[in-house]
């Protein structure tokens, strides 16, 4: 089954660009586990999904 797509661009450059600080904040131990978070924002991202955004109704993007 494939995923429909709900996101828009700059929904997918937020996700990707917060993700990535929180990763690095964790690593760095900055933030603690909390940061980890960072990882599920990088793969929404990337697979152009957010299952919650399914759930609730919401698509961000203009051609969907």
């Amino acid at each position: 089954m494939a995923l429909a797509k709900n996101m828009g661009g700059i929904d997918r450059l937020a996700r990707l660009i917060i993700g990535a600080l929180l990763i690095v904040l964790a690593v760095t131990g900055t933030i603690g586990v909390w940061g980890w978070v960072g990882i599920i924002l990088v793969a929404t991202a990337f697979l152009n999904f957010c299952p919650i955004y399914r759930i609730i109704g919401i698509k961000t993007c203009k051609d969907c």
